[in-house]
């Protein structure tokens, strides 16, 4: 069996959206990222470090972004829908770069041999700590928590400054024991997150069935028996009401689930939104008041946005 490879040579000014497009709209199985400025600057460090660029093959002459699908896939329909969303990015103002996508096939093996280099232990913070299966883990600190996870599985690895962004937002937030729900799980990271960190119940909605089987393996390597997955879009069909909502997808999804929240934000709830680039930030906002909801905190990190949101009564 084989792997579609899509490359894209792009700006770094949209590494992070493009990745989160290819890895939460598309499906890619994963994606790698080189930057010329990482060579460069490495030739910089105050240590042996040598770098030779004319010794790199095909260094790009910003940012080239490598992404692995199932050969099933459509190269064409990729290439079509990535020239789209740069055509959508460079309309915010951003620089896209060379913009040339080409597509090849590699076995499938070299992937599985190869990907795992690239995902290695991240001690988040005080409490959590994100882990792939294969690595053993010595918490830094007394009570921190690992998330064993299976990168290879789904979308959302925990490395994405979108999804930390979230997890530093549930730390302040879930403070007791809570109903939770995680839309658009994706790997279920952040329900597994939310698990950890105390919440009574957590139901996890997503609309791919590779998430679904994603969040639920990863769900069994920690263990967690008070998640739910559900596969429906956003929280339509979804009865009930919850303390917390956790929403890490796309500006423009979000602006679909906004209507949706007041009827499943239980009384003193709270959501979180992120995956906001910040050209879009006010646009969320606008939605939210139409819905008689408040943005309480802002949290900005590069250019992505994080909100905590509430009733604005």
């Amino acid at each position: 069996m084989k792997l579609l490879v899509i490359k894209i040579e792009t700006s770094h000014e949209v590494e992070e959206a493009l990745t989160v497009f290819l890895q939460d709209q598309l499906g890619a199985l994963g994606v790698e990222g080189r930057k010329r400025s990482d060579f460069v600057e490495a030739g910089w460090r105050h240590d042996s470090t040598v770098v030779d660029l004319g010794d790199i093959k095909d260094l790009p002459e910003d940012l080239e972004l490598i992404a692995y699908f199932d050969q099933e896939t459509d190269p064409a329909e990729i290439k079509q829908a990535l020239a789209d969303k740069l055509t959508e990015l460079a309309g915010y103002g951003l620089q896209t770069g060379a913009k040339k996508i080409a597509s090849s096939y590699i076995n499938n093996v070299d992937w599985q041999t190869e990907w795992q280099k690239y995902y290695h232990a991240i001690s988040f913070s005080r409490h959590l700590a994100i882990v792939p299966k294969w690595e053993q883990f010595k918490p830094a600190l007394p009570g921190q928590q690992a998330i064993i996870m299976d990168p290879g599985l789904a979308f959302g690895t925990g490395g994405h400054i979108t999804t930390q962004l979230v997890m530093l937002a549930m730390e302040r937030c879930l403070d007791r024991p809570m109903k939770v729900a995680d839309v658009g799980t994706g790997s279920g990271i952040l329900a597994i997150a939310a698990s950890k960190l105390g919440a009574e119940s957590v139901l996890a909605t997503d609309i791919s069935e590779d998430s679904m089987h994603a969040a639920r393996e990863n769900m069994g390597l920690n263990h967690c028996d008070n998640i739910t997955v559900k596969k429906v879009s956003l929280l339509a069909e979804v009865e009930g009401k919850f303390d917390l909502i956790l929403a890490n997808i796309l500006a423009d999804i979000l602006l679909e689930l906004i209507p949706q929240l007041p009827s499943h934000l239980a009384p003193g709830g709270q959501v979180i939104f992120s995956g906001i680039d910040y050209l879009q930030a006010d646009k969320i906002k606008a939605a939210l008041k139409a819905a008689g909801l408040r943005v309480d905190l802002t949290m900005r990190q590069k250019r992505w946005v994080c909100m905590i949101i509430s009733r604005a009564d």
